[in-house]
């Protein structure tokens, strides 16, 4: 009878698994399974387990193809299963292509009499998923905010960056889910960032592997009224709660689709973008719509010189522009006061009225 024999942490049991344990069975007559007990995962992972031992090993015992569950508490780092090992003597130890310390592994194998077999980390009829991906989306948010930006954009792009300047930008509601996403999509207000929040993911490699800047994760992250300093990676230069534009802030739907990637590298005047951030950076220090608004109206210049199509123009707002810079998307409009808001959102199915939002 060939005895078969798999070791893992088996924390959060998966189709991966089920599909690793039926191929090491076909190998043999008998599959054990060795999962690594809660103070091994604790000491070698630096991760508590999901489940007591005893409850994991019920499970484990439960599946069709496994014969035997031992638990391995052995103090060896990659090789905690090593005294079940010795003592069963299986004659394969099956292992996945993304197994560590092979070596150790080979050299028990030789002590024992024992063959080692790799397998495919991912069987083809699976989509790749771990632990600590189900991990991450059982903690990300049920909700998440989008975000308008001020003023800085661009230099949130490491290319594009400019030592001491900053970024000015504002996380908004009304939230949005996975189920309920209120807002058009490509919509330049950070969807893809919030996206990746919700499932599990803070997205900052995503949008810098896109080609593009780091804001949008970073203030959806953060949320709240927030400064970020120039440079390839988020660092907060000061935060308010944003409640001093309660009520001052609406977007208008273009009715075109953004792509920010798309233009990346458009000419621009970054000088003048670092002077828009200063100012808007000055509206937040000081709690002061109207320099936030001087802001925005210098960054909406840049974005007619690259040659972004005029907004309309509104008497009752105190300045618009785009937000983000892939021309089209929503625009913003801050307003004096609520009253004006209102009534301009009232006049127009594609306006709504957003709020800062802080957590």
């Amino acid at each position: 009878m060939k005895t078969v024999f798999v070791s893992g942490c088996y924390d959060i049991l998966h189709a991966g698994h089920v599909q690793f344990f039926n191929e090491a069975r076909a190998m043999g007559d008998r599959l054990v399974v060795c999962f690594a007990s809660g103070e091994v995962l604790w000491k070698h992972k630096a991760r508590k387990p999901s489940l007591p031992d005893q409850h994991k090993k019920v499970i484990l015992e439960s599946l069709q193809m496994v014969d035997q569950v031992v638990i391995g508490d052995g103090n060896k780092m990659g090789l905690d299963f090593e005294s079940h090992f010795r003592e069963i003597r299986p004659d394969l130890l099956v292992v996945t292509s993304d197994s560590g310390f092979v070596e150790e592994k080979k050299q028990l194998c030789r002590e024992v009499g024992a063959e080692l077999v790799v397998l495919p980390k991912t069987p083809p009829q699976f989509h790749p998923i771990s632990s600590s991906q189900i991990v991450k989306m059982i903690e990300a948010p049920m909700t998440a905010p989008l975000r308008v930006d001020f003023a800085g954009g661009w230099l949130d792009v490491p290319r594009h960056a400019i030592e001491g300047e900053y970024i000015v930008n504002c996380a908004i509601q009304p939230t949005v889910s996975l189920a309920d996403w209120g807002y058009h999509q490509k919509s330049g207000l950070g969807g893809s960032a919030a996206w990746s929040l919700l499932n599990g993911s803070d997205g900052v490699a995503a949008e810098l592997e896109m080609g593009v800047g780091w804001q949008d994760p970073a203030v959806i992250r953060e949320t709240g009224c927030c400064v970020w300093r120039s440079g390839a990676c988020p660092v907060l230069d000061f935060k308010r709660n944003g409640l001093f534009l309660a009520g001052k802030m609406a977007i208008s739907w273009t009715g075109v689709p953004h792509d920010t990637p798309a233009v990346a590298d458009n000419e621009r005047d970054y000088q003048q973008i670092a002077l828009a951030g200063r100012q808007a950076r000055d509206g937040v220090l000081t709690a002061n719509v109207g320099r936030i608004a001087d802001g925005i109206r210098t960054q909406y210049q840049t974005q007619l010189a690259e040659g972004m199509p005029a907004l309309g123009e509104e008497s009752s707002a105190l300045s618009w522009k785009y937000c983000g810079g892939g021309w089209g998307g929503y625009a913003l409009y801050i307003f004096h006061n609520r009253l004006r808001r209102d009534d301009w959102v009232s006049g127009d199915p594609c306006r709504r009225a957003v709020e800062p939002l802080t957590r």
